[in-house]
């Protein structure tokens, strides 16, 4: 079903409408930040007209794509601006997913963290920038929302849920014996033995605890999040840019400033640097080997798309691009223990590994406020709640999260004007256990 801010008519419940148009947005640190509604891309007209008018245009040269409220259109047409390399969904048939009846869930009210006041279901979708939600239960739809630029046929950047997608392959590969964990990154890539990658393992790439001098500041342009996004092309490079070329050229340069190993902190470097060494022991792209190893088997019905560096790199930590049925999909294929499809298509002991989760003595440090108690497996995160509820999270609020026990998925697609997940956790995280207890409760 689709929604946006304000409603087309006969879309959605009237009384959601109210909810959705009374909902207040603003952050506390961007106070002036354009609403959901105000904010929606259609009644913005981002990118209408032949050519648009130059108010109207959105380009990858002049980084206005990835400027607020910009983001709200550019986040659903990510072909437009950048190239990419296609992740095919194979030949065969694409899954039902089936359609349980649509859950009366918008009224449905959670406590935001650190707050007193309540708030429902509906208005969380407004207070995060919600994209396009798909709810299923028992692998059934329950719930499915798009809105602003998004579609049911439209792919969306998920960012840094991407390397969930990167991270089970790689642990697919070690539980076939194909990749060992415990080798050093330098022992499969030479090339890197002098960088302050080499010496860590894979083990430690997959659980973020290597000690490189690098840093994930989302609103620090001199990051070396920022640098690596510069050198593999998904950011517009400033005149005169002398920087690494590409995302291997970047890996080139990394230093280290503590031992691997010794504690959690959160790094992208990481995935990118895990993908070059499955291309080295693969021989396939990362593109090929996610559609060999993922969608092909998946019943996907769409094909996904990573953006690419000027080498034809796939990048790893944050730039496929995939359909919000696809997403859910996926992550029903993990719920279910690695079968989907009437296949094994993820070995049980990876999806087992995943939930058991990683050292929360080594988590806890990181400071993570709205994850208190967490831990993190195989580029997951892991909430060790009495559900064993876990998830896989991008900026700007793209999310696969999977309660085993109540048997329910949440894919979420959004382009809130915030990176850091911890401005959405508040209103997302409660009312995700929230839908989840209220549907083991009424549907059983």
């Amino acid at each position: 079903m689709r929604s946006s801010w304000p409603l087309r008519p006969c879309t959605i419940a009237s009384v959601i409408a109210v909810a959705l148009l009374a909902t207040i947005t603003a952050q506390s640190d961007a106070p002036q930040t354009l609403d959901a509604r105000a904010s929606d891309p259609v009644a913005m007209g981002w990118m209408v007209g032949a050519p648009p008018p130059p108010d109207k245009l959105i380009r990858f040269s002049d980084g206005s794509w990835f400027r607020f409220p910009q983001t709200r259109w550019s986040f659903s047409n990510i072909r437009q601006l950048m190239p990419t390399s296609v992740v095919r969904r194979g030949d065969g048939l694409a899954t039902m997913m089936r359609n349980a009846g649509s859950a009366d869930l918008d009224a449905l009210t959670f406590q935001p963290i650190g707050r007193t006041e309540s708030m429902t279901w509906a208005q969380s979708l407004a207070a995060n920038y919600t994209d396009g939600i798909l709810i299923l239960y028992r692998g059934r739809v329950i719930y499915e929302r798009y809105f602003g630029a998004l579609a049911a046929d439209r792919p969306h950047l998920a960012f840094s849920v991407t390397k969930s997608f990167v991270a089970t392959v790689a642990a697919t590969l070690i539980a076939e014996a194909a990749l060992d964990d415990s080798a050093t990154v330098a022992s499969y890539l030479p090339e890197l033995q002098s960088s302050g990658v080499g010496d860590a393992t894979i083990r430690q790439l997959l659980d973020m605890t290597t000690g490189l001098d690098y840093t994930e500041d989302y609103a620090d342009p001199k990051s070396p999040i920022w640098e690596l996004s510069r050198a593999g092309g998904f950011l517009a490079r400033p005149t005169n840019y002398g920087g690494p070329e590409s995302f291997f050229d970047y890996l080139k340069t990394l230093k280290k400033s503590t031992p691997h190993g010794e504690k959690f902190a959160y790094k992208t470097v990481n995935t990118d640097t895990l993908a070059a060494v499955l291309r080295r022991v693969t021989g396939k792209s990362l593109s090929a080997l996610l559609s060999e190893r993922i969608f092909s088997r998946l019943g996907a019905e769409h094909d996904a798309f990573f953006t690419v560096d000027p080498t034809g790199a796939e990048f790893a930590g944050g730039g496929l691009n995939l359909t919000l049925r696809d997403l859910a999909r996926f992550g029903e294929l993990i719920r279910l223990e690695g079968r989907y499809n009437g296949k094994q298509i993820v070995p049980k002991s990876v999806v087992d590994d995943i939930r058991k989760g990683g050292d929360r003595a080594l988590f806890a440090p990181a400071g993570y406020k709205t994850l208190p108690g967490w831990s993190y497996r195989n580029m997951w995160w892991i909430s060790h709640n009495e559900h064993g509820a876990f998830t896989a999270r991008g900026i700007h609020g793209q999310a696969i999260y999977v309660d085993p026990v109540a048997e329910v998925v949440i894919a979420r697609f959004a382009s809130h004007p915030l990176a850091a997940n911890v401005n959405l956790d508040p209103t997302s995280l409660p009312a995700y256990d929230a839908v989840a207890r209220h549907l083991m409760r009424s549907r059983r």
